[in-house]
C-alpha cells in the first residue's frame, strides 16, 4: 500500500510521497502531481484569494483543473491547453498569469485503461476508477472520454471579501444541462490519506467534444463508448505563494 510520507517543506514547497519506493528522478517527475493551494485552504475557512499563477506550475502538465482569485470560474486543462469556463458556459483561453487559489496539474501518462459499463453514472465512477487503480488510497489522475447522455456541469460567480463559505457559494451556481456529448472529462480521485489536499473523493472537470461547453461536472451517464483512462500519482508537490 502506498503510504503520505513528508518528504520536505520550505520556500513554500511540500512534497508529498506515495511511492513505496523510489525510483528514477525522471520516472518520479512524470508521475508527479504539481499543484497551487490545498482544498482545505478554500475551504478551512473558506479564502479564494489567488496564491500564485497557473503559470507556477511550469509548461510540463497536460490534464488539470482548479479555479481562479475570487474563484472566478472553473479551470480545465486538456491536453496542454488550459481553458476558463465562467457563468456563461463557454470554455475560453486565458493568460496564464492569472493567480489560483487551487490548481491540480499532472503531465498525464496513463497506466491504465480501461472501459466504462454504459449507464454508469457520474457518481458511480470513483468506484470504477478505484477498481481499476487497485486502490482507495492515494491520489489517481482521471480522464473519462466519450459519448454521455445527461451530461450537467456548472461554474460560479466570483466572490468578494469576507468570503461566503463554498456551500453557500455553490447555492448560487450556474448550471449547465448539456443532454448528449462527446465530451473529456479531467481531474482527480483523492484518497482519504490525502484528505485536504485534494477534493475528497472523484473531483471531475469536462469540455465538449467540440469545445463548445463545460465546467465542473455535476452528474453524467456514460453512453457505450466511454473510456476510463488513469496514472496513479508517486507524488504531490504543493505550491502555496509563500516565500
Amino acid at each position: 500500500m502506498r503510504r503520505l510520507t513528508a518528504l520536505a517543506g520550505l520556500c513554500g514547497i511540500l512534497v508529498l510521497s506515495l511511492a513505496a519506493a523510489a525510483g528514477p528522478a525522471s520516472a518520479l517527475a512524470d508521475r508527479d502531481v504539481q499543484q497551487v493551494g490545498t482544498y482545505d485552504y478554500l475551504t478551512n475557512p473558506a479564502d479564494y484569494t489567488g496564491l500564485a499563477p497557473v503559470s507556477a506550475v511550469g509548461d510540463g502538465p497536460t490534464l488539470g483543473l482548479g479555479t481562479f482569485d475570487h474563484l472566478d470560474g472553473e479551470l480545465i486543462l486538456v491536453g496542454g491547453t488550459y481553458y476558463r469556463v465562467g457563468t456563461d458556459g463557454r470554455p475560453q483561453p486565458f493568460d496564464t498569469a492569472r493567480t489560483t487559489p487551487f490548481l491540480q496539474t499532472i503531465r498525464f501518462v496513463p497506466d491504465a485503461s480501461g472501459p466504462v459499463p454504459p449507464g454508469t453514472t457520474c457518481a458511480q465512477l470513483a468506484t470504477v476508477v478505484n477498481a481499476l487503480a487497485g486502490t482507495t488510497f492515494g491520489v489517481v489522475a482521471v480522464r473519462v472520454r466519450g459519448t454521455f447522455a445527461d451530461l450537467v456541469t456548472r461554474s460560479v460567480p466570483a466572490q468578494a471579501e469576507p468570503y461566503a463559505p463554498l456551500a453557500q457559494v455553490v447555492a448560487t451556481q450556474t448550471l449547465f444541462p448539456l443532454g448528449q456529448q462527446r465530451a473529456v472529462l479531467v481531474g482527480f480521485r483523492t484518497g482519504q490519506d490525502f484528505a485536504g489536499v485534494g477534493a475528497p473523493g472523484l473531483h471531475l472537470h469536462g469540455v465538449t467534444a467540440d469545445r463548445t461547453a463545460g465546467g465542473h461536472v455535476i452528474s453524467c451517464v456514460a453512453g457505450p463508448d466511454v473510456q476510463l483512462s488513469i496514472e496513479r500519482a508517486d507524488a504531490v508537490t504543493i505550491l502555496s505563494g509563500s516565500d
